[in-house]
């Protein structure tokens, strides 16, 4: 009898091992995820101060899967969620916007759902997330300053997919008035985050719509002008989208032309932050440079940016 206790005794001590190493395993593995936050900092300096463009492009993909590796480790960590929504929607403005609209649209949706995974985490937000525009809206309202970095990324990527996938998603449009609401909570809550980037965001969606759509010139200005104001004009993505959208809906082919040239001859060390940011930017700047005649030789300005996204090849 008590010999069969001893094994019954190993035996159920063994399996105790065998359940708390697993658990220990994947515990360990959440704690290493969750403490890389200052090395994760540091990393995401050094790739911001680089100005390898073409380095840092062949790394970013890798990244990319390293982060969703990450978020399924632990998938509550809100740092590396709003690091993985931001790299996936600066991936695709980037480098995939300009050749695959539809590649694009779908990096973006994936950046907006791990921002709105953090946003989520409030209650009130959560709740109202699939409900009307008034309850949606007083949701917003119990956000705070500390959330507008994850209501930016949800803000800017859910608009970019919209925006990307008007064209074969029908539904985009239906979600016009939520994201139009989050982007006055951001304005609210931090204009200056990202050296201005939701005055950034104002000023396309008006410029980007001709006037007979709903455009209005002259809050993209204002919203252009106060980008310009608080990054002191040194982060040339904000130029970038004032020449694309601002100066050819309006046909000031002149503005167009000297803005993109002032962004690819500006010096690498204008804002040593955002070298990679300023320097990858350039070369959209000559991509989009080279499509002037197809901008400004339309019979309807009004449709002129459509005309430009509609030649692309790639869906």
């Amino acid at each position: 009898m008590i010999k069969f206790r001893r094994f019954e005794f190993a035996l159920l001590f063994s399996s105790f091992v065998f359940l708390t190493f697993g658990c220990t395993a994947a515990t360990r593995s959440r704690m290493m995820v969750d403490g890389m936050k200052p090395m994760m900092e540091k990393m995401n300096i050094a790739v911001n101060q680089n100005p390898d463009v073409e380095t840092v492009r062949k790394a970013m993909p890798a990244s990319l899967v390293q982060l969703d590796g990450f978020i399924e480790v632990s998938p509550d960590n809100e740092d590396i969620l709003l690091r993985a929504a931001e790299a996936y929607g600066g991936y695709a403005f980037l480098f995939i916007e300009d050749t695959n609209r539809k590649r694009a649209a779908n990096l973006h949706k994936k950046a907006r759902d791990y921002a709105l995974r953090v946003l989520k985490h409030n209650p009130a937000f959560n709740d109202a997330l699939g409900k009307s525009n008034d309850e949606y809206s007083a949701a917003l309202q119990t956000l705070t300053k500390e959330d507008a970095r994850a209501l930016f990324f949800a803000t800017n990527s859910w608009m970019s997919w919209i925006g990307l996938s008007y064209h074969y998603n029908t539904r985009g449009g239906v979600d016009v008035p939520k994201v139009l609401l989050m982007l006055d909570k951001l304005l609210e809550l931090d204009e200056t985050f990202n050296y201005g980037a939701p005055h950034a965001l104002a000023a396309v969606y008006n410029a980007a719509r001709p006037i007979s759509a709903g455009g209005n010139p002259d809050k993209a200005k204002y919203h252009f002008k106060k980008a310009f104001e608080i990054s002191e004009s040194k982060f040339l993505i904000w130029h970038y989208l004032y020449a694309k959208y601002y100066a050819v809906q309006n046909q000031n082919r002149k503005l167009f032309v000297s803005t993109l040239k002032d962004i690819i001859s500006a010096p690498v060390d204008l804002l040593p932050e955002k070298r990679f940011a300023n320097e990858a930017v350039k070369l959209k700047a000559k991509h989009l440079l080279s499509k002037a005649d197809m901008l400004f030789n339309c019979e309807n300005p009004e449709m002129a940016v459509f005309s430009y996204i509609m030649a692309e090849k790639e869906y």
